[in-house]
């Protein structure tokens, strides 16, 4: 009884997505570059730096997956060498930038993040698998 993203009125175009993603990646980082110091004067704040820094490893990763989708056709899945190893770096650099604390709560929290969109993504293509499944034995 989920919802179903495959055919719902809130979805945009790759292209779309591609520059809301690079969008939320620069204004995330200059973000954290514009308020560095405030981030590393606390504890807490660092651990906030670190949390904001795993956002930009989420909207890199959307970003670099809708140029390859744009690129190279629809279905293009994101590697996790290439593509999700290039965004994480990416990301606990502009942590890393911060204070260095930042960049461990940034790894622990892509992570996390990586491990729901897989589970997002799997539950949308085997629902679309099994609905085009269930379509061709109608048939």
């Amino acid at each position: 009884m989920g919802l179903n993203f495959r055919n719902s009125e809130f979805r945009v175009s790759t292209g779309a997505s591609f520059g809301m993603a690079i969008l939320c990646s620069v204004l995330v980082f200059s973000g954290l570059q514009m308020y560095k110091n405030q981030l590393g004067s606390t504890r807490l704040m660092t651990l906030v730096a670190g949390y904001v820094a795993s956002w930009l490893f989420i909207f890199m990763l959307t970003a670099v997956n809708n140029l390859e989708n744009i690129m190279f056709g629809k279905g293009f899945q994101a590697r996790v060498i290439p593509e999700v190893t290039l965004c994480l770096v990416l990301a606990c650099a502009a942590a890393g930038m911060v204070h260095r604390v930042s960049i461990t709560v940034c790894l622990l929290c892509s992570i996390v993040g990586l491990y729901y969109i897989n589970k997002l993504s799997q539950s949308t293509t085997s629902a679309q698998v099994s609905h085009n499944a269930n379509y061709k034995k109608k048939k």
